[in-house]
């Protein structure tokens, strides 16, 4: 009790830079604190310091991101990824900053533990943007002209996601059409009890230090990512004329759609499972540009011909 009195001192002390050199030391302790101190946890919460999607360089609490959520706002947002950075790139992520909410980065394995013990705060659920859920994004989310308009999106693109849970059997547990995401093609998300990427890693590197025969290779079988598409995005909507066009038992349809695949699962947070096999569809792609990029220049040559 007189330590959450003394960290609370130096919260409170007009030099905010005191206490982001205490988080920066022992903001590790204060989060196995969360964890484990279920008495306490209540006082040690206002301790916590993330970073976000608003808060660029700077920490912010969960009490400083409730000050600033949008009104009607019904939850607290978070993301995670091995690092600042590739949190904030996260395909996932734009289902929510696209709306203008701000979004918590977990960085590293023991964020996403202590936030995952929490699951909700001040009367706000914690949600997990990368799970399958209903993300209480408001009012737009219960109108019936979104719904109806996201069943007529998975009807038109039903050939595109037959098509992609084909070629991705054993990969993804289904594919669906997202009208959350913006810029990114497709993201993979995991079920409400699926386990994220950064935490994947941490488990099998776990299990291979405990000495694990399988280095935690029975996570891949257990944890099948979800895959989103945007139906709204180029990529897409190439493979759906590649697709619809005739061409869906081409080796260059399936390349593409794996290259999707991939895309996805990096831009997630994900290892590629082959790295050889990823470059060989990269180089098949750049193979088919530069022989359609030759046939132009080669059209272009013999009209210049023709002309003199």
């Amino acid at each position: 009790r007189k330590s959450l009195d003394m960290f609370r001192d130096i919260m409170d002390d007009e030099d905010e830079s005191q206490y982001i050199m205490f988080w920066n030391n022992f903001g590790k302790y204060i989060k196995v604190g969360v964890v484990e101190d279920d008495r306490n946890r209540k006082d040690i919460l206002p301790l916590l310091r993330f970073f976000s999607s608003k808060s660029e360089d700077e920490y912010t609490s969960l009490d400083e991101y409730i000050e600033g959520m949008k009104d009607g706002q019904k939850a607290i947002y978070y993301v995670t990824g091995d690092g600042k950075e590739k949190a904030a790139m996260s395909p996932a992520a734009e289902k929510v900053v696209g709306r203008g909410y701000e979004v918590l980065y977990m960085v590293e394995p023991l964020d996403e533990i202590t936030i995952e013990s929490i699951r909700e705060y001040k009367d706000f659920d914690i949600l997990d943007v990368t799970k399958e859920q209903d993300l209480k994004l408001g009012e737009d989310e219960e109108d019936e002209e979104a719904k109806k308009k996201k069943e007529e999106l998975n009807k038109e693109f039903s050939d595109v996601i037959e098509y992609l849970e084909g070629v991705l059997s054993g990969k993804v547990n289904k594919v669906a059409v997202s009208d959350l995401l913006t810029s990114s093609p497709a993201a993979l998300v995991q079920g409400a009890y699926g386990v994220s990427p950064t935490m994947q890693r941490y488990m099998k590197a776990q299990s291979v230090a405990s000495g694990g025969s399988d280095g935690g290779q029975g996570l891949d079988s257990m944890n099948q990512a979800v895959m989103e598409i945007n139906p709204n995005h180029p990529i897409v909507k190439d493979l759906e004329l590649m697709v619809k066009g005739g061409d869906k038992d081409s080796a260059e349809t399936k390349n593409f759609a794996m290259l999707l695949y991939d895309v996805a699962g990096m831009t997630s947070g994900y290892d590629v499972d082959d790295t050889g096999d990823f470059a060989k569809r990269v180089m098949a792609l750049m193979t088919t540009k530069a022989r359609d990029d030759g046939a132009g220049v080669q059209d272009a040559v013999i009209e210049e011909k023709k002309e003199d």
